[in-house]
């Protein structure tokens, strides 16, 4: 799969949140790195990395969430995500807005490293 197609693929899938689909198109070894200090700095494989969007969706009640791009370079496409949440524990309404660098390999993301 050329790198446009597998960008595309990966972007519709998270517009549509359908994040099984997106998380099918991870690499087994994918790695995720967040712009943070802890334990979700940096993880590494899908299990892992699936569990970070679990905890993160449980901790966030989601108003609205928008996809850019992708903007595609080289091996690398990169993503805009703006999303407006409530933390549940804090009650703090917030919008962030991130940068979501990807790389593929073979068809599949191997790494996702988030600006914010």
């Amino acid at each position: 799969m050329a790198i446009t197609d597998t960008a595309k693929t990966f972007t519709e899938a998270l517009r549509r949140q359908d994040y099984a689909a997106a998380e099918a198109m991870w690499s087994e070894d994918v790695v995720s790195i967040e712009n943070m200090d802890g334990p979700m700095a940096r993880l590494e494989g899908r299990e892992a990395v699936h569990g970070k969007s679990v905890w993160w969706f449980g901790a966030h009640e989601v108003h609205a969430y928008e996809v850019q791009g992708p903007f595609v370079n080289g091996d690398q496409f990169a993503l805009v995500f703006r999303i407006d949440v409530t933390q549940k524990e804090s009650g703090q309404r917030i919008q962030m807005e991130e940068v979501g660098l990807y790389t593929v390999r073979n068809g599949k993301v191997t790494e996702e490293r988030f600006f914010y």
